[in-house]
């Protein structure tokens, strides 16, 4: 069995590629930033109303199995998952940086990249933080993870990295039923459209109603 500090590595290094392509951008897919502008700008700026309408059309992305493995396949990871789960993160990993965005935040700053990370996953990022040795109030502040240096944030990372491992061996928010040979498409759909709302509705709680 793979020991933790191995587990973080592999978590990591999926984390890594996939926030590259979101923020870089993919063939057939804006970047995260352009995301976050056009609806910014097909809304009159409505920060508000841009980020609903935008979370609803990646919801939609996340319960469309072609358009998943259409996104899977021009993602390389260093480690072999289905297609349609590399194009599920890409998907929610994009979206919560174009919230990011529209909430003023640059996703190329690596305590941004933190943030993402600790939303996506669903962990307190309270918790994760204290583990670092980091005291936070009960709320994380985006304005205080901007504070914590470097070093740290790559602790934070790793321990993120780990807990995304780890989900792919339980019965996780991470494309529950595609792990679980019995369960059929339209449960796959299903749990793929819970698990992304959760994220959008943490991402908005940090990033837009600050």
């Amino acid at each position: 069995m793979a020991s933790e500090a191995e587990q973080s590595k592999k978590g990591m290094e999926i984390l890594d590629k996939v926030y590259s392509s979101a923020i870089n951008g993919l063939p057939t897919s804006q970047t995260a930033i352009q995301l976050a502008n056009e609806y910014l700008q097909n809304n009159n700026y409505d920060v508000k109303k841009a980020s609903s309408k935008m979370i609803t059309a990646q919801i939609a992305k996340c319960t469309t199995t072609g358009f998943l493995t259409g996104l899977g396949g021009l993602i390389t990871l260093p480690i072999a998952i289905p297609a349609d789960v590399a194009g599920n993160l890409y998907v929610q990993i994009r979206m919560i940086a174009a919230l990011a965005v529209m909430g003023g935040l640059n996703p190329k700053d690596d305590s941004v990249k933190t943030l993402v990370y600790i939303t996506l996953v669903g962990m307190s990022a309270t918790d994760i933080v204290k583990q670092t040795g980091i005291k936070l109030g009960n709320k994380l502040a985006v304005q205080a993870v901007k504070q914590i240096p470097g070093k740290v944030l790559v602790k934070i990372n790793q321990k993120v990295g780990f807990r995304l491992i780890t989900k792919f061996g339980e019965k996780g928010i991470i494309n529950l039923a595609k792990m679980v040979p019995i369960a059929g498409g339209g449960v796959s759909a299903i749990v793929d459209l819970i698990s992304t709302k959760q994220v959008a509705n943490r991402a908005v709680d940090l990033f837009i109603k600050q």
